[in-house]
């Protein structure tokens, strides 16, 4: 059982996004020498939810402040990338990363962000498994070429190859069926997110698609069956349940409005809403459908161990760090997990 860290970098709303952007780092690089596995970060577009909507410059500043830790996009949002220019830029990372970058790819769920960039939500299932072909075809030769309805290459020079060959390691986050399904045929690692009971199914769909495929697309040993299997969770801990949920309610629900900030806006667009993944706004909520575990370090070990359980997980991604939270109450929070839960689930 490993655990990575995940981040969205939503806006805090209280101090300069400059110095969010500092706290992070100084944070990325305690996550670091405290030995979580992987760090994960999202990209979303004209939205509070996320401010690095362009994941690999954030990466790169990560890469040089981080030793061990590997890092990564969870997920880059392919339809809106030139496979070309993608694959120039984790060529980039994972050098600059020394071989530590983690490639999650997916098609964007969120229809009105999509629709910014003139894609079509109906249309990004499709041309995400295209672009996925061409990434993958970049990344492994040194001649370029690819051909279909939507992109067109031939004899492209790729001087910059990955430092991990043939590739990164390649994951896949989803919070439906469909997807799931999709990441156990191409062997892909894997992680969910929500409710308990929807990841579960989530995941159990991906393991009934993995079995067929047979084997992990890039197989990690350090991992039961060379695949991750995993899920996120907003984590906060501290030394007493009423600190614990001090400092988690107010989080929770900044982070809450900033994760429906675009649902808002486009209030009037009912046919949009019902592409939005549901979410529940009360922190008593979330913690009752094990989206959020708050409390100290015995009761967040013990609710880690009933979904580690019930799920079958060999990875939990924990988001330490969002909303209006503090540094140093996610640095404390972090250290608690660290030194009072991780070592609970070394073995």
């Amino acid at each position: 059982m490993k655990f990575g860290i995940f981040d969205h970098i939503d806006m805090a709303g209280d101090r300069p996004l400059a110095t969010q952007y500092d706290e992070r780092l100084t944070f990325a690089q305690a996550a670091d020498e405290a030995g979580f596995y992987c760090l994960h970060i999202a990209e979303h577009h004209a939205s509070p939810l996320n401010t690095v909507p362009v994941p690999g410059i954030w990466l790169g500043a990560l890469a040089r402040v981080t030793k061990r830790m590997r890092l990564g996009p969870l997920v880059y949002l392919l339809p809106l990338y030139s496979p070309l220019r993608l694959a120039e830029e984790i060529c980039i990372l994972d050098h600059l990363s020394k071989g530590r970058l983690d490639v999650g790819v997916g098609r964007g769920v969120s229809p009105f962000e999509l629709a910014y960039h003139k894609i079509k939500h109906d249309d990004s299932r499709d041309i995400f498994a295209d672009a996925y072909k061409a990434l993958n075809t970049a990344l492994t030769s040194e001649l370029f070429s690819y051909e279909s309805e939507r992109y067109n290459y031939k004899n492209v020079p790729m001087p910059l190859r990955p430092l991990q060959q043939p590739t990164p390691p390649m994951w896949y986050g989803s919070s439906n069926a469909t997807g799931s399904a999709w990441a156990g045929d191409h062997g892909l690692h894997f992680a969910s997110n929500g409710p308990t009971e929807r990841a579960k199914g989530n995941i159990q769909v991906f393991r009934e698609h993995f079995a067929k495929h047979g084997k992990p697309a890039h197989p990690k040993p350090e991992f039961e069956g060379g695949v991750v299997v995993g899920v996120g969770r907003q984590i906060v801990v501290a030394e007493t349940e009423a600190e614990a949920l001090r400092i988690a309610k107010p989080a929770a629900e900044h982070h809450h409005a900033n994760l429906t900030y675009l649902l808002r806006v486009h209030a009037s667009d009912e046919a949009a809403k019902r592409f939005q993944v549901p979410t529940r706004a009360g922190l008593e909520e979330q913690m009752a459908d094990g989206s959020m575990i708050v409390g100290t370090p015995a009761t967040v070990a013990e609710k880690i161990a009933e979904q580690v359980e019930t799920m079958g997980l060999n990875y939990m991604m924990a988001y330490l760090f969002f909303g209006t939270m503090q540094l140093s109450d996610a640095l404390r929070s972090l250290e608690l997990f660290r030194s009072e839960v991780m070592p609970k689930f070394a073995k």
